[in-house]
């Protein structure tokens, strides 16, 4: 089922997530329902707090359109290792109509849970370390405009604040 995705500045974007503590089925039916919504949208990367649940799940598949899909599903994941520096354009589901270059790490390791369970670890550089990061950033109610300088944070908030009008 797709879900609705929040958008900025919905509040709710802001709390932080709580950690999973019980894999069921109705966890595996959220995954299910946020790969589903992220293809829809389409996006690389869903945090749970993206539709309003706020549990420590994200899903991410940076494969490219002409390639088969690489989901990866992490509960409560966290980065254990970080390394080297990328600075690249993110864009964000919840923050439409809206891009910016972000400071992050190239490398990460990251650990976490899959839907059986099981303790993973993942190791990722480029484009899939960027989407662990910006995801794992959500669950901890963090967007990437928050890593802007306050001058570009400040332009965001003035070009959302004129759509926000224009909407109404």
């Amino acid at each position: 089922m797709i879900r609705p995705i929040l958008t900025y500045p919905n509040p709710e974007l802001k709390k932080k997530s709580l950690p999973v503590t019980v894999i069921n089925d109705a966890l595996r039916e959220l995954a299910r329902d946020m790969a589903e919504t992220m293809y829809d949208a389409p996006g690389v990367g869903l945090a749970a707090p993206q539709v309003g649940v706020h549990q420590r799940v994200i899903v991410i598949d940076v494969s490219a359109k002409d390639e088969p899909p690489d989901l990866i599903t992490a509960i409560n994941p966290v980065i254990i290792h970080a390394e080297g520096e990328a600075y690249e354009e993110e864009g964000c589901l919840s923050v439409p109509q809206f891009a910016a270059n972000v400071r992050r790490h190239a490398r990460v390791i990251v650990k976490g849970l899959d839907l059986e369970g099981v303790e993973r670890t993942w190791r990722a550089e480029d484009l899939l370390a960027i989407a662990f990061q910006h995801e794992i950033d959500h669950l901890d109610g963090i967007l990437f405009v928050d890593h802007l300088s306050p001058l570009k944070r400040e332009l965001f908030q003035r070009k959302a604040r004129k759509a926000a009008g224009e909407a109404r």
